[in-house]
């Protein structure tokens, strides 16, 4: 039988959940995981994509082109 013990990687809360205006990294550079899947959306979209937006930026046009797309949650 498993372990019904949570992990801590389990109940720890994503970055996700936490706007992008307060991460304490989000004036880097976006990282090459957000740059491929913006590049992506973009492309669906008909958008130009910018190569460079900071993490933050990058994760609030990902957001807003996944809405667009129907890529979206």
């Amino acid at each position: 039988m498993a372990d019904p013990t949570p992990t801590p990687k389990q109940d720890a809360p994503g970055n996700a959940a936490k706007n992008p205006d307060d991460w304490t990294t989000g004036d880097e550079a976006m990282t090459g995981a957000q740059a491929s899947y913006l590049k992506t959306l973009c492309e669906e979209a008909g958008e130009d994509f910018d190569p460079k937006l900071s993490k933050a930026e990058a994760s609030k046009r990902i957001d807003a082109l996944q809405e667009k797309t129907g890529r979206g949650a």
